[in-house]
């Protein structure tokens, strides 16, 4: 029987009922992410109504004409805002691209922002409405609860609770509304996610529509989560990883070609990718270094500059 990754119940933290309750639920949410790299939050309070408006929206956009979306195609962009075509993403090291399009909103920034260089403005389509309205609410509620998840494990790492706000607040952190097109072929070696782990800190991903996401556990076994309808899924990225030299896990992770028939069926995704401020210097903690776990990173990198080297090697620069 295989151990199964935890989902922990978000109000003991935001709402607990004593200091005691808050307290445990910060241990098992830092335990969870130590053994798995993953866990789901539950009762996180973005409304369900919201979460499938965002849905509706969303492929209401991948049902348009590929020529309509490819107007949206920002060429030599990185796939930074806009729309990515199918058959361009590839997982790191992997022969074959990724079997899904996408679509990436961004924070929107005030026009004297120092990050105006490293994040471009938001593209938004005119064929869908309410698309901006809906994509950018989706992505602030998602910030916020990313906001609270952090402060916990800062709890857990012993770092003051507010330590990544003001690391996080102009981050540059990504909504990705995914759509798998239906498998016609049963024959083919692409997969709808190749194994990877994420670039970012944490990753946030709501209301997944089907089966298919598979956790590599530290005992080499794939193991399926397919979270309830009213659980947010939320997984440690590399770069927390390397903050916290390896205390947190980026677990590698895929999205499998499902079985015969559920083959046939499109699948929808949206995950938030919360990343630090451009100029976030990602150097290993001191809380984390100790004489069982020297520090593996003694050169630091900004996120900005770990995000292009990334990007360069799935293939979207």
């Amino acid at each position: 029987m295989t151990s199964q990754i935890p989902t922990l119940d978000i109000r003991r933290f935001t709402h607990p009922a004593s200091p005691a309750e808050r307290q445990s639920f910060v241990d098992e949410l830092g335990a969870a992410y130590r053994e798995w790299g993953f866990a789901g939050i539950r009762h996180h309070g973005i409304p369900q109504a919201q979460i499938d408006e965002a849905y509706a929206t969303f492929k209401a956009f991948f049902a348009l004409p590929e020529e309509v979306k490819r107007r949206y195609h920002m060429a030599g962009g990185g796939g930074a805002r806009g729309y990515t075509p199918f058959g361009v993403e590839t997982a790191k090291g992997s022969k074959h691209f990724d079997l899904k399009e996408f679509w990436h909103i961004g924070r929107e920034l005030a026009d004297d922002s120092k990050y105006r260089g490293e994040m471009p403005a938001n593209l938004w389509p005119q064929e869908v409405p309410g698309f901006q309205r809906v994509g950018y609410g989706l992505y602030q509620a998602l910030d916020a609860l990313g906001s609270q998840v952090l402060a916990a494990l800062a709890l857990h790492i012993g770092l003051p609770e507010t330590y990544f706000a003001d690391k996080t607040d102009n981050g540059n952190s990504i909504l990705r509304p995914i759509h798998y097109p239906p498998i016609t072929t049963d024959d083919i070696p692409n997969v709808r996610a190749g194994a990877h782990e994420d670039i970012n800190l944490i990753t946030l991903l709501v209301g997944a529509s089907a089966e298919g996401l598979e956790v590599l556990s530290r005992k080499g076994e794939w193991v399926p989560f397919t979270a309830d309808a009213d659980t947010i899924v939320v997984n440690i990225g590399d770069m927390l990883q390397r903050l916290t030299n390896h205390v947190y896990p980026s677990t590698t992770h895929r999205v499998v070609n499902p079985p015969g028939e559920k083959a046939r069926q499109p699948r929808y995704s949206t995950p938030f990718f919360l990343h630090p401020n451009p100029d976030f210097l990602i150097d290993v903690l001191p809380s984390c270094i100790t004489p069982d776990n020297p520090s593996r990173y003694p050169e630091p990198i900004t996120a900005e500059g770990y995000l292009q080297e990334r990007l360069r090697e799935i293939k979207l620069k």
